[in-house]
């Protein structure tokens, strides 16, 4: 039986390639393959139904159901057998599809004479196109090998699918990667940008599916796995860096590539028709496939590792390398499932935009988006397989929303926010060496977030007074081993060199969370936002924390050093950090080298337990800096990775901004300077009540400095304290309507 199946599935498949070689319509077409496969499969009924929208499938084409009720039979996701295959991407084989879970009857199909279903998704790389269905009026179970013959079929109508073989009209037989595309995704870095798509890891096209000759196609994928495992090994052998992470990955790739299962499975989709590529991609779709549905981590790293690796050796099969021949855009647009760090930087600031179809708002790559100020978008669903090299893209990175390939309609509407925005830019450009003095006299301290020596430039751009936070950890985060300190020493030199003389407030390595290196090892922790982190981990590695003070030490050179500790969350931590430093001063005096003319030392309030630490806290630091962000995540227990929460909480909730006019009234009582840095210092409504409470320094990305600071120009904060604490009587959750209101009102006179 076996034998006769893999003979009938190749009969089938060659069969398949002369109907996709003919001149015939997509219609017409896909008419033909449902005759020849329920011909083959020796079935009544053979069906397609492919997806017209995200939530919609369509009868596209039948053989054996009424020909009235192609493309008029539709149904919702889930509905039904059919939706259910096409939901879960599970396969389902039943003797009697009327008694099966979630049968829905379609009267207008005629297919109540039929008893046995066997339904399998049609999907590509973890791309869900719809369904193949077979049907018969004996009630059996379609056997093992018939189950396999259809699943070989329905990764071939993938391909067609993607290759334009069923054009034809209605929304389900329309061109692929051609019509206007919104993506609804998350907001990574603030901003609006226009280009043309740059795919990172370019797609690979399976051309010819289907072959006739498995002998040759066997040879060829033995010695494309050869060549991959040799690479594997050369990696293995070139990674002497110590980075056990690395190796671990590279472990994982050397036993995929070793494994016998996974060469056996492609060997035997080749005995049935496929090509090499094909039966590598199908294989690689239903790993996509699975890892959708696994939960733990661990064996999703695992499947995506098998999913990389078998990209690599698509790629040498069909000499379709990372380099294509095409040539990036000027404007390009990067578009990538995940992107490392260090990857991101090599780009640097010639990308106009990135869209992420994985990512988080916290991640490597946001953090450098941010520090390069480039629009960014995470979690765009599809993005990878919807997009094409030079598609014409606009990211929305203010709303979380990506056009692509977009009409007429909403190209005019974006370039008009592009202009505006642009507009506006100018206006603040007046304004760029003002103070951000208020009506009422009191001046605000507008400082800008860096983390890299491309962002200093910015200083001078953008009119801050400083740098009131520098990220120092991600000069750690884009390479394989911990950087020296004579690298870093140089680096922070530099920085203090293209500040000249402004004041640079250096945060020491704030990793852990979602920050992690990738040359230490994780601690899989639960929630690692509460665990081992920044101070702590600073803490507990004291030579990691005395070689950074040491290189910061070395580079101020005789000049002024300010500094502070991220993430303290009780006095002994402030005290402990600040005892190290006072070791390493004294250690660097021994040994001769020139210390700072003065040392300012400062710490992160992230946690709502410092706001109550006791006086002398409060005495003793140089100066507090309010971590807006993880501080409101702790304050209302909203995790800020978390999408159905993050935007739950308002930073103007009444609450919340009663906890900083405490720590405003505690830093007034000690005389001790305090900031507020984080996204909500950018955004003027929120800077303007942040500064009405009593802050009197804000730190934001360098763009965000002309809006705050026109702003808060305009108001006088005593007016707005008032609205603020009035609504605050009042009972109101927010202040943000009785505040809006009133700058309404403001702008009204």
């Amino acid at each position: 039986m076996a034998e006769r199946m893999e003979t009938e599935s190749r009969k089938l498949l060659r069969r398949l390639r002369d109907t996709m070689a003919s001149d015939v319509a997509g219609q017409a077409r896909l008419d033909q393959i449902t005759h020849l496969i329920a011909d083959s499969m020796g079935s009544e009924v053979c069906s397609v139904y492919l997806f017209r929208d995200e939530e919609t499938l369509e009868l596209c084409a039948t053989e054996g159901l009424k020909p009235e009720a192609v493309h008029q039979t539709r149904m919702r996701l889930g509905e039904g057998l059919v939706g259910r295959v096409a939901r879960t991407g599970q396969v389902v084989n039943t003797p009697d599809a009327p008694a099966a879970k979630g049968f829905r009857y379609m009267p207008e199909t005629g297919e109540e004479r039929y008893s046995s279903f066997l339904g399998v998704p049609i999907q590509r790389l973890g791309e869900k196109l719809g369904v193949l269905v077979v049907q018969s009026r004996d009630a059996r179970e379609f056997s093992e090998d018939e189950q396999y013959a259809l699943e070989v079929v329905a990764m071939v109508l993938a391909e067609m699918t993607e290759l334009g073989a069923f054009i034809g009209e209605g929304a389900a037989l329309s061109a692929r990667h051609q019509q206007a595309v919104l993506l609804r995704g998350t907001t990574g870095q603030e901003g609006a940008a226009e280009g043309h798509v740059w795919l990172h890891e370019p797609r690979v096209v399976v051309a010819n599916p289907i072959s006739d000759d498995p002998q040759s196609e066997l040879v060829r994928l033995t010695e494309a796995v050869e060549q991959l495992r040799v690479g594997v090994d050369r990696m293995l052998e070139m990674s002497l860096t110590g980075d056990k992470d690395q190796l671990q990955v590279l472990e994982a790739y050397r036993m995929f590539a070793n494994s016998k299962g996974w060469m056996r499975r492609m060997e035997e989709d080749i005995s049935r028709g496929l090509s090499a590529e094909a039966a590598v991609e199908k294989e690689q779709s239903q790993a996509r496939a699975r890892m959708q549905q696994v939960q733990d981590a661990y064996l999703r790293e695992r499947l995506s590792d098998l999913d990389d690796l078998s990209n690599r050796l698509l790629r040498i099969l069909t000499g379709q390398g990372s380099e294509t021949g095409a040539e990036m855009p000027p404007d390009p647009i990067l578009i990538a499932r995940n992107i490392g760090p260090g990857d991101l930087l090599e780009y640097g600031r010639k990308l106009r935009g990135i869209v992420l179809e994985e990512g988080s708002v916290g991640s490597h790559a946001a953090i450098v988006a941010r520090a390069l100020a480039i629009p960014l978008v995470v979690h765009a669903s599809r993005i990878t397989t919807e997009a094409l090299n030079g598609d014409h893209i606009m990211v929305d990175g203010d709303q979380g929303v990506v056009h692509l390939r977009p009409d007429d309609t909403v190209v005019s509407a974006f370039r008009d926010k592009i202009a505006m925005l642009a507009q506006a830019q100018e206006r603040f450009s007046s304004i760029r060496g003002l103070p951000a003095e208020t009506k009422c006299g009191r001046t605000i301290g507008m400082h800008m977030n860096a983390g890299l020596m491309a962002d200093l430039p910015s200083l001078e751009s953008s009119g801050a007074e400083g740098v009131g936070l520098f990220r120092t950890e991600l000069q750690f985060l884009v390479r394989n081993q911990m950087p020296k300190r004579s690298e870093l020493s140089a680096l922070y030199a530099r920085v203090l060199d293209s500040a000249k003389g402004k004041r640079v407030v250096f945060r020491t390595l704030d990793i852990g969370s979602d920050k992690v290196l990738p040359y230490m090892k994780p601690n899989d922790e639960p929630n690692p936002a509460l665990g081992w982190r920044a101070i702590r981990v600073g803490l507990d590695k004291p030579g990691i924390m005395r070689m950074q003070l040491q290189a910061l030490i070395r580079a101020a050179a005789g000049r002024p050093l300010t500094l502070m500790f991220p993430f303290i969350a009780q006095f002994e931590e402030y005290t402990a950090a600040r005892a190290e430093l006072d070791k390493t001063i004294a250690r660097e005096e021994r040994l001769g080298h020139v210390l700072p003319e003065s040392i300012e030392i400062g710490a992160m309030l992230e946690t709502p337990s410092l706001a109550f630490a006791p006086k002398k806290f409060f005495d003793d630091v140089g100066f507090l800096s309010i971590g807006g962000n993880d501080l409101k995540q702790f304050f209302f227990a909203a995790d800020r990775e978390n999408e159905r929460v993050r935007r739950r909480y308002d930073t103007l909730n009444v609450s919340f901004l009663s906890l900083i006019d405490k720590v405003v009234q505690r830093c007034r009582e000690s005389n001790t300077p305090l900031s507020f840095c984080g996204e909500d210092a950018g955004r003027p409504i929120e800077a303007l009540c942040l500064a009405a409470i009593g802050v009197e320094t804000l730190s934001m990305r360098p763009a965000s400095i002309g809006p705050v600071k026109s702003l808060l120009r305009r108001v006088n904060l005593e007016e707005a304290r008032e609205i603020i604490w009035d609504a605050r009587e009042r009972g109101e959750q927010s202040v943000r309507p009785a505040i809006v209101e009133w700058l309404r009102s403001q702008n009204g006179n």
